[in-house]
């Protein structure tokens, strides 16, 4: 069995669903990310730094805020609510049907029930008392279940990636401007850092006007998962300015090497682009004469109880090498110098995932990796945040450079400063075999994923609002159609809903598999049926759609709860209700068996993607612009019941047809 295969059955046994996503589902739309959609959508595709240039604001007037602190209105935000158990449940039934023959329903309803009127009411009722005495009764739990509890490798089955916009403007592949890119983009990604330092960052509200909670953005810098035998831990050295000082390095890998150097001058003053590009070609400069370096990030990638000991064998080595830990994770961000070249963006995200794990740190909450060829992306853990932190902080960036037109406009001034100190372990045999070990159980998943991304062209946003249509809604109808198109059954699927309207709040999973949806798909291949049949069948399912997005972003779903309440018969040492043992449970998607895996990166430039959450499923992120809609479809090569390449060209057709359904009269959704 490999080693891949081992871990889905390693996780199999979570109670939980969507443990590995991006959640991204919709953008919040507040004043600053809708003109950021408008602005970077409006040049997307287009290579003319000038027209960029003339249309873009000071993005300092769009993030920054001096008459509102960034994590103000935290206290003031509405604790997590319990959920009313018989909504939850009626929830869940409804998920289960499309997946189940009416006997197996039949079975599951009277599971549901008898869970309803015994130890689920019995558990609700513990829930409600424990909620009492917590802001967020999920919080620990999720983070537990979701991310420090299970011992399989991080990477790639965990981590997310997500790709630089900066190469459809001012940036496309080059060689030999690694270092240079790397020192601007590094040089706004600080100044973004400093700005939630100083708590200027804007609090984020949602489209009707309910703040949200920014607790995330502390963990996006100076943060970093560290292993545990039984179970991780999450280590934040960010402080912001009035709670003191926060550590101002960047740890750089390259070529097996890791270094250190200071972000910031003698004054607390953001360096220079010129300045860290110095830095960096220090760094370029020595590994590219030198032999390649241990290659300890390996370990990053092993199974987390195996790197667990290992970190614990390298402590007791020797104190500087317990020093070196901290220095990386302590470091604002990691940065990788990166030798590939990837020739295009399904290739990147294949690198940036599965790449060389000598010259990654996985646990890290955010690694930027810079290519030989000028391309960049991000490595980032998913435990301490969400996507859309990453996706606010990219934006920020990128519409800086649009600004400045990719190039610094400042000083070229390079003052004296300390050269970057290379992190040297000392190791014996023992921690060798390790990291060999470790890059083995790393190649085994990595050389077993696919990814691909393609651009659909017909139409995008622009066409579909002028329906009245939800563009996302769209895409999960045509995911959902596509699914059905190619295999001849529901797909249960998971698209992430953010709750970050609640205190500590991070997502919920909207099971967008509807029975709507399977009724909708059956007659777009139904020769029999009508047209205009066909539209109201559309117009049911993603009306359906669109009043389970607004309810799940309450915490009325059914995962988050159903959740809580495994836990605490865990907790109460209860034996495993019935309703978690039942098969529809696992059919419909619960225990983390989403089949399709999806998330929404939104209306700007980037996107994401990540490792499919079952062997024989897919992860599907895609973003969408005003005329086009493009998906990253990821697959594990192992399977022989999947095909990305299929899936994306079937997609397409699909796409092709529910625009040709779609009249020429505005619809009304």
């Amino acid at each position: 069995m490999s080693v891949g295969r081992s871990v889905y059955s390693i996780r199999s046994g979570y109670l939980l669903t969507g443990w590995r996503r991006f959640p991204v589902s919709r953008p919040v739309s507040s004043s600053r990310s809708v003109l950021g959609r408008r602005l970077c959508s409006s040049v997307t595709g287009t290579n003319s730094p000038e027209k960029m240039a003339a249309n873009i604001p000071d993005p300092d007037v769009m993030f920054r805020s001096d008459e509102e602190k960034t994590f103000q209105y935290q206290d003031s935000l509405p604790s997590l609510p319990v959920p009313d158990l018989k909504h939850t449940l009626k929830k869940y039934l409804d998920s289960v049907k499309p997946h189940v023959t009416p006997d197996e329903y039949t079975r599951t309803e009277s599971i549901v029930r008898q869970f309803e009127s015994g130890v689920g009411q019995e558990l609700q009722q513990k829930l409600i008392t424990k909620a009492k005495y917590s802001r967020n009764w999920l919080e620990k739990w999720w983070e537990d279940v979701a991310y420090f509890e299970g011992r399989y490798p991080m990477a790639p089955l965990i981590n997310l990636a997500g790709l630089f916009p900066y190469s459809y403007h001012c940036y496309p592949a080059k060689p030999g401007t690694q270092v240079e890119r790397a020192g601007m983009i590094l040089h706004y990604t600080l100044k973004f850092w400093e700005i939630i330092r100083k708590e200027k960052l804007r609090a984020e509200k949602d489209n009707k006007g309910n703040q949200l909670c920014m607790s995330q953005f502390r963990k996006a810098f100076n943060t970093c998962r560290v292993p545990g035998i039984n179970k991780d831990k999450l280590l934040s050295y960010f402080l912001t300015e009035s709670e003191g000082i926060s550590p101002g390095h960047i740890s750089v890998m390259c070529r097996g090497r890791i270094y250190v150097f200071d972000g910031q001058d003698a004054n607390g003053e953001i360096l220079t682009p010129p300045e860290i590009q110095s830095q960096l070609q220090r760094i370029r400069d020595i590994c590219d004469f030198q032999p390649e370096g241990l290659g300890i990030g390996a370990v990053t990638g092993d199974e987390r109880t195996q790197w667990a000991q290992t970190r614990n064998q390298l402590i007791a080595l020797d104190p500087k090498n317990y020093a070196n830990l901290e220095l990386i994770q302590s470091s604002i961000i990691n940065v990788v110098l990166d030798d590939s070249q990837p020739k295009d963006n399904s290739e990147m995200f294949q690198v940036t995932l599965a790449g060389n794990p000598v010259n990654r740190w996985f646990d890290k909450s955010n690694t930027f990796v810079f290519y030989a060829n000028g391309l960049g992306a991000a490595n980032c853990d998913h435990a301490p945040c969400d996507g859309m932190m990453f996706v606010t902080m990219l934006l920020y960036t990128d519409l800086n450079l649009m600004r400045c037109k990719g190039q610094w406009k400042g000083t070229r001034e390079i003052r004296e400063q300390t050269h970057p100190v290379e992190l040297e372990f000392n190791v014996n045999q023992d921690i060798v075999a390790a990291i060999e070990r470790a890059k083995q159980v790393f190649k085994t998943s990595a050389d077993n994923l696919f990814c691909i991304t393609r651009e659909y062209t017909r139409y995008g946003k622009t066409f579909l609002r002028s329906k009245n249509l939800h563009p996302s809604t769209h895409m999960q109808m045509a995911l959902q159609y596509t699914y059905y198109k190619m295999y001849k059954k529901p797909a249960p699927t998971y698209e992430t809903a953010t709750i970050r309207r609640f205190y500590h709040a991070r997502t919920e999973t909207l099971r967008s598999c509807t029975q709507e949806a399977l009724d909708w798909s059956k007659a777009m291949l139904d020769p029999a049926v009508t047209d205009e049949m066909r539209l109201q069948l559309y117009m049911v399912a993603a009306n359906k759609h669109n009043l389970l997005m607004a309810e799940a972003t309450n915490l009325k779903g059914c995962d988050r709860h159903l959740l809580g309440l495994s836990c605490l018969a865990k907790e109460e040492s209860l034996p495993v209700p019935d309703l978690y043992q039942d098969p529809a449970f696992t059919k419909s998607g619960g225990g983390g068996n989403f089949v399709l895996s999806t998330s929404f990166a939104g209306y700007t430039a980037s996107s994401g993607a990540v490792a499919p959450m079952l062997e024989h499923g897919y992860g599907i992120f895609y973003r969408i612009e005003p005329q086009r809609i493009v998906p990253i479809i990821s697959k594990w090569k192992s399977s022989p019941d999947t095909d990305a390449v299929t899936f994306c060209e079937m997609l397409f057709q699909s796409l092709d047809e529910m625009g040709d359904m779609l009249p020429a009269s505005q619809a009304r959704l």
